[in-house]
């Protein structure tokens, strides 16, 4: 797999299990948590769309507390680019979320670390559009 595919690849993997989590949707829960934070580095940091940061620890705590809360809730991710080096990749792409009748949007711009098997999310900056 290219360093691009991987990147794509774990950018709407991700993007596909946080929808399942979200709804609900799994026959295995602690699999699913497992699988969702299984992308990212250690050193993981998000600076959300409100300006606040989110450690790696921090989205783990997070998740249980969210876990079928949004069982209408659909997620899709368009408009990705990636650029990256033999080490990191950078990659943009928009986030809709969609809940009832309610919709969000985000810019995103993700730093991932690459090694021989996969892409590794390092940094996310999301920004509300």
């Amino acid at each position: 797999m290219s360093n691009t595919e991987k990147i794509i690849w774990e950018i709407e993997e991700f993007h596909r299990n946080i929808e399942k989590w979200f709804q609900g949707k799994t026959d295995n829960q602690e699999s699913l948590y497992n699988k969702l934070l299984s992308g990212f580095s250690p050193d993981f940091k998000l600076i959300n769309g409100n300006g606040d940061t989110v450690t790696l620890s921090m989205l783990g705590e997070w998740l249980p507390t969210v876990f079928g809360k949004f069982p209408e809730r659909n997620i899709q991710v368009e408009n990705i680019e990636v650029h990256y080096s033999d080490y990191h990749g950078l990659a943009t792409y928009i986030e809709t979320q969609i809940t009832g009748k309610t919709t969000n949007r985000r810019q995103s711009s993700a730093v991932f670390l690459l090694n021989e098997e996969k892409a590794l999310w390092f940094h996310l900056i999301e920004n509300w559009i």
